[in-house]
């Protein structure tokens, strides 16, 4: 069996209303999907992180870079494939773009295992440690809006008739803006929902360390990206000074880029992002050495219904973190906000938000090869950029 062709799909389309984050306001959903034929009829998909104009230039990568290094290549043979992607690209790209495109193909590399085996991912992977996993709801997204405590409010309150236990939330604003964000939201949902926000890298150590004592006092689960991911001692300083979880990873690559931010000890809560880090194969490296050093993970996920069933085998494969009669389990992170490459992508849809609220916030496994989903292609054609 052999690579043939790798295929790159940047999705996109309009939103109805502009959303952000504490670095950028975007107008358009984008999708980078990343396609690997093989001469048996076998086709593995995978997804890329990045997203706006940053698809673009992956694709370039994807189809430009990495394809000529891998067509003729045996799909089976991953890791060898990495390497040698890798070693080319190195001196030009250890993090970012790069490894963000390889990640995806990586991906549709362990899709195509799956498919060959006749297994689900989770069980090449070692197998499930669980056949249901809860789901956080990840919503309120930052608006150039003056009422946007009041639509947070809204937000929440309709993320909990879903059916979700927990549920996170953007700040970023600024200190006091944050602090008012964050009270308007506690206050709507009560103190039995879990809450956690992401501050995308908004603040210096000094300001986030008064902010996340504010967070702590209003019951807030975890502290996402506190400072720049660059920023090791800050993230050092402030699991010291606070008691608040303090989480992040989702901007690290590579086990290479992951040893130090680990090694020192930089979070409580280590987010790997599998469609930008490099993919499964260095996923699982990572996760390893967080193991060694006792960090429990809960994945970022951030992108379409391909993104969401990635991490659905990996959370199923997470083992129980500390081993226990009753131990605290993994969750799922889901983008509640509108999203037509998330729900409509599929030829049979994932059907997260029906299960979530039919099962008390959790979801089931999928059961099919691989990934065990398969796009419609008339869908891809239709937003294909």
């Amino acid at each position: 069996m052999k690579i043939i062709e790798i295929v790159s799909h940047v999705l996109q389309y309009d939103l109805d209303e502009e959303l952000g984050y504490s670095q950028q306001y975007y107008s358009k959903r984008t999708a980078h999907l990343v396609e690997v034929r093989t001469d048996v009829g076998i086709t593995g998909w995978g997804e890329c992180f990045g997203g706006g104009n940053i698809a673009f230039a992956n694709k370039t990568i994807v189809e430009k870079v990495i394809s000529p290094m891998i067509v003729g290549m045996d799909p089976l043979d991953r890791e060898v494939i990495w390497h040698k992607v890798y070693n080319l690209v190195r001196d030009h790209g250890q993090k970012g773009m790069p490894i963000q495109s390889m990640s995806g193909i990586d991906i549709a590399l362990w899709d195509i295992a799956g498919k060959v085996y006749d297994k689900p991912l989770y069980q090449l992977l070692g197998g499930a440690f669980r056949d249901q996993i809860q789901v956080y709801g990840y919503g309120m997204m930052l608006q150039r809006v003056p009422d946007l405590a009041e639509r947070f409010e809204r937000e929440s309150r309709s993320i909990v008739e879903q059916g979700f236990k927990a549920m996170k939330m953007k700040i970023g604003l600024g200190v006091d803006k944050d602090i008012k964000l964050v009270e308007s939201v506690r206050s709507s949902i009560g103190n039995d929902v879990k809450l956690m926000v992401d501050a995308n890298h908004a603040y210096t150590t000094r300001e986030a360390i008064p902010l996340g004592r504010e967070l702590e006092q209003l019951g807030v689960s975890w502290f996402e990206e506190p400072v720049a991911p660059e920023d090791y001692q800050g993230y050092r300083e402030l699991c010291e000074a606070l008691d608040i979880n303090i989480a992040g990873g989702e901007a690290e690559f590579t086990i290479w880029g992951f040893r130090d931010f680990i090694k020192n000890r930089c979070v409580d809560v280590l987010q790997p992002e599998v469609c930008g880090l490099g993919g499964i194969t260095q996923y699982q490296k990572v996760l390893a050495m967080a193991q060694a050093y006792f960090i429990p993970i809960i994945n970022h996920v951030w992108g379409s219904a391909i993104a969401v069933a990635t991490n659905l085998h990996l959370v199923a494969s997470l083992p129980d973190f500390p081993g226990a009669a009753h131990p605290t389990q993994p969750m799922l992170e889901y983008d509640t906000t509108p999203n037509h490459f998330r729900e409509d992508l599929l030829a049979t849809p994932l059907n997260i938000l029906p299960q979530v609220k039919a099962q008390d916030g959790f979801v089931a496994l999928p059961q099919g090869p691989g990934l065990g989903i398969e796009p419609d292609m008339k869908f891809i054609e239709r937003f294909s950029v």
